[in-house]
């Protein structure tokens, strides 16, 4: 019998600090114990997942800065702890799996990037939802407990490659209400106007034949789309691989070039700061914009304040950035630096 699974995957884009729980800078890799040898021989692929968080590349480009960094990883290295994480198998059954956790100094890393030549992955990152319903020729459910093991490969994966993710959370009478049929048959606009963000929307289909799995990706955003298929008789090793597509197609459509990091200066005026909270907050969003270095304050008006920012990025992503938050509004008049404290 056919089995036939569709995994939706809702990308929508939330406030800026959407990426909190994912720490860019520390390396997760699995180890044989917690000796001095393992965990040396270790640090390098640390050092090398970081790398791939912040740039977004899967594949790091050889070079002799590269390769030097890698091994002088341990100098580098501001702190590092073990911690053991569950897996869990296809047949229901758990394993335990030893891992070394290193936390990389931010401004050596950084460095690295630079000097490697890499882009960089913006931090304000959009958070992934994931979708999952299976039909097992009888019926479709969302999410089955039996493929629980799947499911947290792809978290693990995209926890591995800085991409946030999230899963659906519907009570009983949400579960009554979605169409079921809309969502097998793949009407995205259907779950845009159930309120699902319209930012990006992906489909991806995998269908096993025999013992062969065969996923069709669909993914795309409010600009652009992408497809492609991927194939293997295991499920996981099908998903993982998909889960890293996605990234790469994420990462690639929300990274600095290398040619637009440099240092920028804008000046910027924002309405709306009619008091002491409004501008604490708007202040500690702008100090916490990956794309900000420095918030310089030039002078206050009643409600407005001026302010000159350095960018790490030219001027273009500052204005993204603002498009997708909910913090800044634009303002019709004045320049396109002018703009509306949202409380």
């Amino acid at each position: 019998m056919q089995k036939i699974l569709l995994i939706i995957i809702l990308l929508y884009l939330t406030a800026p600090d959407v990426l909190a729980d994912l720490d860019l800078y520390t390396g997760e890799i699995p180890v044989a114990s917690q000796g001095q040898s393992d965990r040396d021989a270790a640090l390098p692929g640390a050092l090398t997942q970081v790398l791939q968080k912040l740039s977004g590349q899967r594949e790091l480009p050889a070079s002799p800065v590269l390769e030097e960094s890698l091994s002088n990883a341990g100098r580098i290295m501001r702190s590092y702890r073990y911690t053991r994480v569950d897996l869990t198998r296809a047949d229901g059954s758990t394993t335990q799996e030893l891992r070394l956790v290193a936390r990389f100094i931010q401004p050596e890393v950084d460095r690295i990037v630079q000097q490697v030549g890499l882009p960089r992955w913006r931090q304000e990152r959009p958070a992934v939802q994931l979708w999952v319903v299976v039909d097992d020729g009888f019926n479709r459910r969302l999410m089955p407990l039996e493929y629980a093991y799947a499911w947290e490969s792809m978290e693990q994966t995209a926890n591995l490659r800085g991409l946030p993710v999230g899963w659906p959370e519907l009570d009983e009478e949400e579960m009554q209400l979605l169409d079921m049929r809309l969502v097998w048959g793949g009407f995205t606009d259907y779950l845009v106007e159930r309120g699902a963000p319209a930012d990006g929307v992906a489909i991806i289909a995998a269908r096993r034949v025999g013992p062969q799995w065969t996923v069709r990706w669909n993914l795309a955003n409010d600009s652009q789309g992408w497809s492609w298929q991927n194939m293997d008789v295991n499920l996981v090793l099908a998903l993982q691989e998909g889960i890293h597509q996605v990234a790469d197609q994420v990462a690639a459509a929300n990274a600095i070039a290398v040619s637009d990091q440099g240092i920028w200066t804008i000046d910027l005026t924002i309405g709306g700061l009619n008091d002491a909270n409004a501008y604490a907050r708007c202040i500690d969003y702008l100090q916490n914009l990956s794309l900000v270095n420095a918030v310089d304050v030039l002078g206050a008006d009643p409600g407005r304040v001026h302010f000159r920012l350095q960018l790490n990025a030219s001027q273009e992503y500052l204005t993204e950035a603002f498009r997708q938050g909910t913090v800044l509004l634009a303002t019709r008049a004045g320049s396109k630096y002018e703009y509306e404290y949202l409380p």
